[in-house]
């Protein structure tokens, strides 16, 4: 048995808040330098250019990369072997966000009421939670902060299974050029297929946290991701709109078994911020 202490919890969350607020992640910094030479106009090489020089000012004054800094969503991948002693591992996780969020200055975002009195928490709390149970005595956190400009324009379909492939393709592209300039393009694309409704959805917010250098396993899958990419690019959408070669930086997909008589797809747009990371306690 491993002990882990909820302080170790709290400052593993409070840091990585304030390193994705600042911070982009390298295969994102990467894939907009290249989707930078890939743009042929004025406008959206300048729309390209000023993604850059924002990141590298987020980066080095240490300020947020958005105003919006996101609503945060946390999975606890726990051991088995593991016990959390001194506190609350969810109460933890809750004081990391509520502290890097206070002490950083970052946009409080959440509201403790969705619809009737809509107050603002002030501390961007509560985050989101996941928990999954994996063997041994290991203790992973992936955590995520999205900002909802991106997060409005996902959406969820109920697909009949006959629908199929071409069902699949055409309500990922139709949701993408729904979208519009209005997820701050260029895109970073998560779909779900398969599962329940609301597995769907999960897998769909998933599917943006694989780094966009790494192919999907599954060569058919692989391969769908690739031509729903070149297909999103085609839109001409592009950075921030101005109608470029660039509108998604990628399009990964997570699948899930489902019932014999459907064909869940979730479409997750994400900024191309796409703030997000990793760290093992």
């Amino acid at each position: 048995m491993r002990e882990v202490d909820a302080a170790r919890i709290t400052e593993a969350v409070y840091d990585t808040c304030q390193k994705i607020a600042f911070d982009y992640a390298p295969d994102i910094l990467a894939r907009l330098k290249r989707g930078r030479d890939e743009e042929t106009t004025e406008r959206s090489i300048a729309a390209m250019d000023q993604l850059l020089e924002n990141a590298e000012l987020a980066s080095t004054e240490r300020i947020p990369i958005c105003q919006d800094t996101g609503l945060v969503t946390v999975w606890l991948h726990v051991g088995q072997d593991v016990h959390v002693i001194n506190g609350s591992v969810y109460e933890a996780v809750q004081q990391g966000v509520s502290k890097s969020y206070t002490e950083h200055r970052l946009r409080a975002s959440v509201v403790s009421d969705p619809l009737f009195e809509r107050v603002n928490t002030r501390d961007n709390t509560p985050a989101v939670i996941y928990t999954e149970l994996v063997s041994g005595d290991s203790f992973r956190i992936e955590l995520t902060a999205k900002g909802f400009g991106s997060e409005n324009m996902s959406r969820l379909k109920m697909l009949k299974p006959a629908e199929g492939l071409a069902g699949v393709k055409d309500f990922v592209l139709e949701t993408i050029k729904l979208a519009g300039p209005n997820a701050c393009p260029p895109m970073i694309v998560g779909v779900g297929v398969g599962g329940t409704f609301d597995y769907s959805a999960y897998l769909s917010k998933r599917a943006l946290l694989r780094p966009l250098d790494e192919p999907n396993p599954d060569p058919r899958w692989n391969a769908l991701e690739q031509e729903l990419e070149a297909e999103a690019n085609q839109l001409h959408i592009g950075p921030m709109g101005f109608h470029g070669n660039t509108t998604a930086l990628a399009v990964k997909i997570l699948s899930a078994p489902t019932h014999i008589a459907g064909l869940p797809c979730a479409v997750n747009i994400c900024c191309h911020a796409c703030r997000h990371k990793e760290v093992e306690l």
